[in-house]
């Protein structure tokens, strides 16, 4: 049975002062937990904050929102895999929505960036999901699956069973709409079988599949009951501790 992922995406939110009053109130509200794993996402500068202000507690982990492709450079204004790690980072977000829709991050980009990220031994988040207009023009899965398969196409097997997905219908994000467990349940499966079927059954059932879309306390433990969700990737409900506190905390039963 896989570990459910509790992953935070604070986006340009937080700085290191933010950041660590942030984490004194939420290690107030929040007991370390055995059975799942909670990831931390803050902005690359307040990683290091991050990294010391949890030192004592090894159920929280830590991740980079964003890595450049080559491991050094004159790359001005990127973060490099081997910088993330060095910093304290353990997981790396890669394609994110807006990674893709605001900074024209093609399909192409992302795969080199899941390489530079498993090379340098961060565990990549691959992120994908349709927009609105994909949606109704019933191309969600072609969109999915697309996006999954170039993201994983310079990874070997052994790479592939050890990063996790993340679907985020754009259309879901900051708009106020939001997708069913069942809408959630059912692109989950579609990117679980095609993982099976490039690979093999045993390892593509150990992969997570987070969920990123308005997830709230309200629906959290719908979505955790969801068959094949491994919720939730969490962005603007992240950014109170209290709040965060009530999602990791909830129950799937």
């Amino acid at each position: 049975m896989r570990r459910p992922v509790l992953a935070a995406n604070w986006k340009m939110n937080h700085g290191p002062s933010e950041a660590r009053a942030f984490v004194r109130q939420f290690l107030e509200r929040y007991a370390a937990r055995p059975d799942r794993t909670i990831i931390f996402f803050p902005p690359a500068l307040s990683l290091t904050t991050l990294a010391d202000a949890l030192r004592n507690r090894a159920d929280l982990e830590l991740g980079i929102q964003n890595i450049w492709m080559e491991d050094k450079g004159p790359y001005t204004g990127e973060t490099s895999a081997p910088m993330s790690r060095d910093a304290g980072a353990r997981y790396a977000l890669v394609g994110h929505s807006e990674r893709r829709h605001v900074f024209g991050e093609s399909d192409a980009e992302v795969a080199k960036k899941m390489a530079a990220a498993v090379r340098n031994g961060l565990t990549p988040i691959l992120c994908v999901g349709e927009k609105l207009t994909e949606r109704e023009s019933g191309v969600t899965n072609d969109v999915v699956l697309r996006q999954l398969r170039v993201g994983i196409a310079a990874l070997d097997r052994e790479a592939i069973a050890g990063i996790a997905i993340a679907y985020e219908p754009v259309w879901a994000i900051g708009t106020g709409r939001n997708a069913t467990p069942d809408d959630a349940a059912a692109v989950h499966g579609i990117l679980r079988g095609a993982l099976a079927q490039d690979g093999d059954r045993e390892s593509a059932a150990s992969i997570p599949i987070l969920y990123g879309g308005r997830v709230n306390p309200a629906n959290a433990r719908g979505l955790l009951s969801a068959s094949g969700v491994d919720v939730p990737l969490v962005g603007g409900a992240s950014l109170d501790a209290e709040t965060w506190s009530l999602i990791c905390a909830t129950s799937n039963t």
